[in-house]
């Protein structure tokens, strides 16, 4: 292993972790600015524990997982929305972006293996993906687009037994896909799991308004 390859996945998983946090924020209409320095050393806690997690333990199926429950509590905790939200947002989030990586890989690459056989078509992978979330989802923002929500109509209730259970399949869902590595399964899967909790989020808005 080459001495700054550690500092590089820090680097740009970094990169790429912000743009999720950016994905989020602009998506359910909140001001990313705000809590961009907590957000920035959450991603450095979730890129060190996914490196370890990757190269040192060889578990590279629960990273991601590891990297959803911490964004949840990110969400919750710092960005205080209530729990139910942060949920819909991390995960409806990370499906999105999942979607739009998956395509990038496609239309660039042809498979996931070139991506793994290759460290620099990662990086490139990781760059390219920021770039296009960022550059399309200032523009959604700019445009007024979005969801939101009263947070204080959010409260729990026997209807998120149902979206618990979805979530459990969803965390399942990955851990299998990734193990599997199969592309297009990828993009059918995340896909799905968008449109569910963007029509899920939806439903939402319509009720607090």
């Amino acid at each position: 292993m080459l001495p700054w390859e550690p500092m590089l996945f820090m680097f740009f998983s970094t990169i790429e972790l912000m743009s999720i946090y950016y994905l989020i924020m602009s998506l359910f209409r909140f001001k990313w600015k705000h809590h961009a320095w907590q957000a920035l050393f959450v991603t450095l806690i979730i890129n060190l524990q996914s490196y370890l997690v990757r190269k040192e333990l060889d578990m590279s199926n629960i990273a991601p997982l590891i990297l959803i429950v911490i964004f949840i509590l990110f969400f919750a905790a710092v960005v205080r929305m209530p729990l139910i939200l942060s949920v819909i947002a991390t995960i409806s989030g990370y499906a999105i972006f999942a979607v739009i990586q998956t395509v990038i890989v496609l239309i660039l690459f042809g498979s996931i293996g070139a991506i793994e056989g290759n460290k620099s078509n990662g990086y490139i992978l990781q760059v390219l993906t920021s770039v296009v979330i960022c550059s399309f989802f200032w523009h959604y923002y700019r445009k007024g687009k979005g969801f939101t929500f009263d947070i204080e109509k959010l409260r729990f209730k026997l209807e998120d037994i149902f979206l618990t259970t979805i979530i459990i399949i969803f965390l399942i869902g990955i851990s299998i896909l990734l193990y599997y590595n199969e592309i297009y399964l990828n993009i059918l899967f995340f896909l799905v799991i968008s449109i569910f909790f963007i029509y899920y989020s939806t439903g939402k808005e319509k009720e607090n308004d």
